[in-house]
């Protein structure tokens, strides 16, 4: 029928095929009877054309609402063919497991378990099964807390030589998600968030960098493992520097990525609009930027899922903490200091870092005794998620010497 002379049906049977594929629609319509012709065509012209096609929530949230839905009901045939095609049509599998997740509470945790073993046989069966992650004590990720103020959220995973992941501003411990396990294999891996991030405490700000630095030594010494290795990146490794100079004895060798010792004064202008930004607008006046300015265009490009999560990352940052550390980076000077620096130091750098350029780079380098230096010619600022491989063999190799 041309689409002018379309009726509710043909409008339904649009969202029907949209959302659970052609070869399902075609064979329930090919398979329907005088018995059962009017119910295919009342769910056809009601659910799939009244309630799936309103404009208020997109398909893939109507999606997720009906996994909840029948994993609460246990219709678990129902469940089966709206998580497979969820799957089919590329909903984020991070979305779908905490769907999964937040039916544990709601609908209870047998329910959960079928939800859950179903959807892996799903995904083995379209071959986007997950890779395996142990919960052997070895390799198990350790949540836990600082006892001193402001409390710090911290993992912990692995075993052998220390070594604690930075994070940069605006994300969390999960920034270093890849990295960690692979370093976890021959290390011990600690990562934590800074304060006024993910789930560490958010005292009152502004902050100073000293606030942070002052929180990664009281971090180490009630770890109890130091010296460590530290691999930062942005604020993270503002933070190394800090450490480094004012605490020397609780490092080892120091990665410093895609950071800086000291803004030129051009750039507190920026750095006043962009705080102003989110003091009136939220996160969200400032996330999309940001997202450009750490993820490069043919890397966003080629990985667009990955750069939704980056945003929906910096969506979640408290926007007070986030301004508080603004501050603090803001107005890092460590500088005329680093030659001060005795620890072994790899610098990495970004060829295409717009906020953290190789020449910031150049000049620590020149400064700290020893320093050498490492450029990701292609890279923008998060280069540990744009060449995870060339960062891990980068730093690995670098790490070597403890």
């Amino acid at each position: 029928m041309s689409t002018d002379r379309a009726d509710d049906f043909d409008r339904g049977l649009v969202n029907r095929r949209a959302v659970l594929g052609d070869a399902w629609v075609d064979k329930s319509l090919s398979g329907a009877s005088e018995f059962n012709a009017d119910f295919q065509s009342l769910i056809t012209r009601y659910a799939w054309h009244d309630i799936w096609g309103r404009i208020g929530l997109d398909h893939d949230t109507r999606r997720l609402l009906v996994l909840g839905m029948t994993m609460g009901l246990a219709r678990w045939e129902e469940f089966e063919l709206h998580c497979k095609a969820a799957i089919e049509h590329a909903v984020s599998l991070e979305k779908i497991k905490e769907t999964l997740m937040q039916g544990a509470i709601y609908c209870g945790v047998p329910a959960a378990n079928t939800a859950f073993k179903i959807t892996g046989e799903l995904l083995r069966a379209a071959g986007k099964l997950p890779p395996p992650q142990s919960l052997a004590v070895a390799v198990r990720v350790a949540e836990h807390h600082t006892f001193s103020a402001p409390q710090l959220h911290v993992t912990v995973q692995g075993e052998g030589p220390p070594v604690v992941l930075s994070h940069a501003l605006g994300l969390d411990v999960h920034m270093w998600d890849a990295l960690a396990a692979r370093l976890a294999t021959t290390m011990t891996v600690l990562r934590y968030e800074h304060r006024g991030h993910g789930e560490s405490a958010c005292p009152p700000g502004p902050y100073a960098m000293e606030d942070l630095v002052d929180d990664a030594a009281r971090l180490i010494r009630e770890w109890g493992r130091g010296p460590v290795a530290w691999v930062g990146l942005s604020m993270g490794g503002m933070v190394g520097q800090g450490l480094a100079i004012r605490y020397p004895e609780l490092l080892g060798r120091v990665v410093l990525a895609n950071t800086t010792s000291r803004y030129p004064e051009a750039a507190a202008a920026t750095w006043a609009a962009r705080m102003a930004a989110v003091e009136q607008g939220g996160m969200a006046a400032v996330a999309d930027a940001v997202v450009e300015r750490y993820l490069g265009a043919d890397h966003r490009a080629a990985h667009p899922a990955e750069a939704s999560a980056l945003r929906a990352k910096l969506l979640r940052c408290d926007p007070v903490g986030y301004v508080a550390c603004c501050r603090a980076v803001a107005g890092v000077d460590w500088l005329d200091r680093l030659q001060s620096v005795r620890a072994p130091t790899l610098v990495i750098a970004g060829g295409r870092d717009v906020g953290a350029t190789p020449e910031m780079a150049e000049a620590i380098v020149d400064r700290i005794p020893g320093a050498s230096l490492a450029i990701f010619e292609e890279a923008s600022h998060l280069s540990v998620a744009e060449f995870p491989d060339r960062f891990h063999d980068t730093a690995v190799a670098f790490l070597a010497g403890l």
